[in-house]
């Protein structure tokens, strides 16, 4: 899964990598340990117009009767898209990239139940789009006047790199793929489900860090500067 992951760059940065308009809301303050449930920026085609817009993480579908259902649906897995009710109509038409600077994972310890989290990033420190998909919901009576739009970041099998703390990864786009992936009219979903792949293991690189990221209310760039760790995958004291 992806449970954590950073987003610090500002607005318009995304909007001019991702060849997109900036954001009409009021602007996300910069976070190293973005949460489930936080405001998130997505990168979405509207009315033929790529922009960049804020969302709740954890996808709230269309027919739901209360938004606490987006609690889980922070990821969806890319083998379950075109079959899951919760996803299917948004794999059709309602697609979107999510940036991230990075993203953390943790990996279990021999002998202990702590985990030791690690930052993994691209190592030019170029942004990452995650595939994922959006949804609006307008609560169980269908008002205009109570209206939440939702993403979930979309998941498959690990790399070669990845498959050493966990077994999934979110799935990276490369820009080669945004604009079909995007595209609302593009309905080819078997050509769509074969971009939901694992990202080349050259691509990332990734180092341990503090255990301070596993706290929602720690924040700031200390929680990616790497950490030593002993033999057994421990941070050192």
């Amino acid at each position: 899964m992806c449970g954590r992951y950073v987003s610090s760059s500002p607005p318009d940065e995304i909007a001019r990598y991702f060849d997109a308009e900036p954001p009409t809301e009021t602007a996300i303050e910069p976070s190293w340990n973005v949460a489930p449930t936080d405001d998130v920026y997505v990168v979405l085609a509207d009315g033929g117009v790529r922009r960049v817009a804020s969302h709740h993480w954890g996808l709230v579908p269309f027919w739901a009767t209360s938004p606490a259902i987006g609690n889980k649906m922070i990821n969806a897995r890319a083998d379950a898209l075109a079959t899951k009710s919760a996803f299917k109509r948004a794999f059709q038409k309602k697609r979107c990239l999510i940036p991230a600077d990075g993203f953390y994972e943790w990996r279990k310890i021999e002998g202990q139940k702590a985990k030791q989290p690690f930052f993994i990033h691209r190592p030019d420190d170029e942004p990452l789009a995650f595939a994922g998909l959006w949804e609006e919901w307008r609560g169980p009576d269908r008002s205009r006047d109570e209206r939440l739009r939702s993403a979930t970041i979309i998941t498959t099998t690990p790399n070669e790199l990845l498959a050493t703390i966990h077994d999934r990864m979110p799935v990276i786009l490369p820009s080669s793929a945004w604009e079909a992936w995007l595209d609302p009219a593009d309905d080819d979903i078997e050509a769509l489900g074969k971009l939901l792949v694992p990202a080349p293991a050259g691509l990332l690189t990734m180092h341990p860090v503090a255990t301070d990221v596993g706290n929602v209310r720690n924040n700031g760039p200390q929680l990616i500067e790497p950490v030593e760790t002993t033999d057994t995958g421990a941070p050192k004291r």
